[in-house]
C-alpha cells in the first residue's frame, strides 16, 4: 500500500506499507505530495512495469515511480510538469487518476488542480516513454464540469469499463468516459451522489466484480467517524446512469480523505479483498476486510469493522 505524507519537502514523501502494516520503504524529498495512483503494465525501457504517479503540488508537476515486482518498494523515474499556462492554485496539481486503455495499452494521467473553471476542470495527459530512461506527457484534453462549491480532488478510473469518476466535493460525483478518443468523450455520462452526505465527498474507490458488477465507494468526510457511501458499479451502455445507492457504512476512521479498495483475494486475512481508509486522528491508515463490508451490504451486519 502506498500513502502520501502531505507536507513540504524535505519531509514530504511516499510511505510503502506491507499488508501486515509494516513500513517497507519511505521516500522523502517530495514537495507536498497530494494524491497517488497506481497503474499496471506501462511500456517503458523495452519492458512493461507497474508505476505509481503522485501529484507534487508545490512543484507543479507529477512524479513517477516504478514499483518493484516483489512489493519491496518504489524507484524514482522522473518528474513531469503539468497544468501549463495556469497561475497560482490553478497550476497546483491535487488529484490524480491513471487510466490504461484496454484496446492499445496507452496509459493516461487525469489531473485535478486545486482550483478550476466550471467547464474543463480536469486535465488529461498521455504518459510516454521518451527514451534514454526518460518519461514525457502529451496533453490530450481538458474536460469535466464543476459546481463551483469546494473543489475537486478525488479521481478514480475504472479501466475495464472505461469510466472516470471524480468528486465535486460539495455537490456530487461526476462520471465521464476516460477514453479521450471516443466520439462522445465530451459528454458527461452521469452525475450522482447528490444527497445524503453530511460532509465533503472525498476519496473514491472502485471494487471490481466479475462481468461489470461491483461497487463505487465514496468518502463522506466526518470528524470522529467518517462514512462510506456504496453505489452500484453495474452501469451499462444501455443504462449509463445506473449508479444506484447500495449501502452506507462506517468503521471509526476520523475525517477520512483518501480511500482505496481491491477485489483481489489477499489471503486469509483479507478474503474477498481489502478496503483502506485514511485516519486523520491517528495519522495512519485503517485496513478493513471486504468480506465484512460485503456482509453489511448483504444485510447480515450493520457496520463494517
Amino acid at each position: 500500500m502506498l500513502g502520501t505524507i502531505k507536507v513540504a519537502a524535505p519531509q514530504g514523501g511516499i510511505a510503502v506499507f506491507g499488508l501486515d502494516g509494516a513500513l517497507r520503504q519511505l521516500v522523502t524529498g517530495i514537495d507536498r505530495p497530494n494524491n497517488i495512483d497506481v497503474e499496471y503494465s506501462f511500456a517503458f525501457g523495452g519492458r512493461t512495469i507497474d508505476i505509481a504517479v503522485v501529484t507534487e503540488r508545490y512543484q507543479r508537476r507529477l512524479r513517477v515511480f516504478g514499483i518493484a515486482p516483489d512489493g519491496s518498494g518504489i524507484t524514482d523515474l522522473g518528474a513531469i510538469p503539468v497544468l501549463h499556462g495556469q497561475q497560482a492554485e490553478a497550476q497546483a496539481p491535487m488529484g490524480i487518476g491513471l487510466y490504461r486503455r484496454p484496446r492499445d495499452g496507452a496509459v493516461f494521467a487525469i489531473v485535478a488542480p486545486k482550483t478550476g473553471p466550471a467547464d474543463g476542470y480536469l486535465w488529461q495527459y498521455r504518459l510516454q516513454d521518451a527514451g534514454a530512461g526518460k518519461l514525457s506527457a502529451a496533453f490530450v484534453r481538458r474536460f469535466g464540469r464543476f459546481s463551483g462549491t469546494r473543489e475537486i480532488e478525488a479521481v478514480a478510473v475504472d479501466d475495464e469499463a472505461g469510466h472516470v469518476y471524480y468528486a465535486d466535493e460539495g455537490d456530487g460525483i461526476h462520471k465521464w468516459h476516460a477514453d479521450p478518443d471516443r466520439a462522445d468523450a465530451a459528454t458527461e455520462v452521469a452525475y450522482f451522489a447528490r444527497d445524503g452526505f453530511a460532509g465533503d465527498r472525498e476519496g473514491i474507490a472502485i471494487y471490481q466484480g466479475r462481468g461489470g458488477t461491483g461497487y463505487i465507494v465514496a468518502t463522506d468526510q466526518l470528524p470522529g467517524n467518517s462514512r462510506y457511501h456504496v453505489y452500484s458499479r453495474g452501469a451499462t451502455e444501455a443504462s449509463p446512469r445506473d449508479q444506484a445507492p447500495v449501502r452506507v457504512f462506517s468503521g471509526g476512521a476520523d475525517s477520512t480523505d483518501g480511500i482505496e479498495v481491491t477485489s483481489r483475494d489477499l489471503g486469509p486475512d483479507f478474503p474477498g479483498g481489502l478496503f483502506v481508509a485514511m485516519n486523520a486522528r491517528g495519522r495512519n491508515f485503517l485496513f478493513y476486510r471486504w468480506h465484512d463490508i460485503q456482509a453489511a451490504i448483504d444485510g447480515s451486519a450493520g457496520t463494517a469493522k
